[in-house]
């Protein structure tokens, strides 16, 4: 079994850990658990940190429990939230449980028939039929009104952070997130709890209802919040987050977050992101700062994070949309892509919507300046083109007479053309 702790301290993955932890795991297959919230029927990668822990929880020959939040979803944590969090409704969350976890797959063993496969867990589980007094007979007793008042992220939203204060509902929070760790350490013989820095209150305010309840082993580590070098969050761009779903974040905008990372932020990432083995990352590293040019560290880092969350084949189309723009490629590449990625790939060049009824059987000379005025005149669009200096689809346009055929649209209504080697145009034909 490889060492826990070391595996986490080299990548630079522990931010705080009980005294203990590491004798704990050095004496055996250990269980530990981390909680997702399921506010939104994706992960993004802002999780990936904690999702990350549990994979190297793993492959260290531990066994890992994902927890889905179904019942503290509905909550909401005020840790690191400035306002309440909306509730959502038992249907909404069912849905994002189902989505998170076949995502989570893609990260964790679930399938195998390992003594250390992975399971999927629900609070929803074993906190929907307590009752209200039950609850707080059997479990509020334990913890005090101070004891909880004392955590930072109750003190933050008190002291004038919240517009609003903090409500009864997100008060509770720490004491249901606490039941979970009492919960899953009765009945899954679960002794550590995993998380973000942000987590420390909660996860500490379920060792100590354990330690009153039952007085059992119980041990918590936690992970740094990743930031860019600048101080900024991390995973967020200036259209959003980054989602691990597709429909969210297409595979191509997903391969190309990961390769525009700043250098400093590319040493600390490949480290906490991929399951790369310490000498290969030290050596890749070695190697991007004899030629940082090159960008062998982002090139990595890319292709690792990429197939992980999604395949292989999603990165050889990433790779391949990315020449499009940036290098030599023909026509069958540009067919290869789907729209989405044919639509991500060319967001920033001028576009144009023209109708189908006034541009099939038209020549393309009239199309591109009048109807999609890419050139300034049909005089300039001739030269160029018996220049070779036009191309449509990827391909030299011979003759800027030639009438345009629906045939020539890509899928069905979309038409690239192409002014010298970097200024294209994208028409949608409607």
């Amino acid at each position: 079994m490889k060492n826990f702790v070391e595996e986490l301290t080299w990548r630079g993955m522990i931010h705080q850990m009980m005294p203990g932890t590491d004798e704990l795991l050095a004496s055996g297959m250990q269980t530990a658990y981390l909680g997702i919230d399921p506010t939104a029927d994706s992960l993004h990668i802002g999780h990936l940190c904690g999702v990350m822990m549990l994979r190297h929880f793993q492959r260290c020959g531990h066994k890992p429990l994902a927890l889905i939040g179904g019942a503290t979803g509905m909550i909401g944590d005020p840790s690191g939230k400035s306002q309440e969090r909306n509730l959502l409704d038992e249907e909404t969350l069912a849905h994002n449980v189902k989505c998170i976890k076949a995502q989570l797959s893609h990260f964790l063993d679930f399938e195998s028939d390992a003594p250390n496969k992975a399971e999927l867990v629900n609070n929803y589980d074993w906190m929907k039929d307590f009752t209200f007094l039950a609850f707080a007979r059997d479990i509020g007793k334990h913890i005090t009104v101070n004891y909880m008042m004392a955590k930072e992220s109750v003190q933050k939203r008190l002291n004038g952070e919240a517009r609003d204060g903090l409500s009864f509902t997100e008060f509770t929070y720490q004491l249901l997130q606490g039941y979970d760790f009492l919960y899953l350490n009765e009945h899954k013989n679960c002794k550590l709890q995993l998380g973000g820095a942000d987590q420390w209150g909660n996860i500490t305010t379920g060792s100590e209802l354990i330690r009153r309840t039952n007085g059992n082993e119980c041990y918590a580590l936690t992970c740094p919040l990743v930031t860019k070098s600048d101080g900024r969050k991390f995973g967020k761009t200036e259209s959003g987050n980054v989602w691990l779903d597709r429909n969210r974040t297409s595979p191509y905008q997903f391969y190309q977050f990961w390769l525009n990372v700043p250098d400093e932020d590319a040493e600390r990432y490949i480290k906490i992101f991929t399951s790369l083995e310490k000498e290969t990352i030290d050596a890749i590293i070695e190697e991007h700062r004899q030629d940082p040019g090159r960008r062998v560290l982002q090139k990595r880092l890319a292709d690792e994070v990429t197939v992980m969350v999604h395949s292989q084949e999603d990165l050889d189309m990433a790779k391949e949309a990315s020449n499009i723009l940036f290098g030599k490629s023909t026509k069958e590449s540009l067919l290869k892509l789907d729209e989405q990625t044919l639509l991500d790939v060319f967001a920033g060049v001028p576009h144009f919507d023209v109708n189908k009824a006034d541009v099939i059987g038209k020549s393309l000379a009239d199309i591109l300046t009048a109807d999609a005025p890419c050139f300034a005149s049909k005089g300039e669009m001739r030269k160029l083109t018996q220049g070779g200096g036009v191309s449509i689809n990827k391909d030299k346009l011979a003759d800027a007479n030639q009438a345009l055929q629906e045939s020539d649209l890509l899928d069905g209504k979309y038409l690239l053309a192409q002014q010298g080697k970097k200024k294209y145009f994208l028409i949608t034909v409607k």
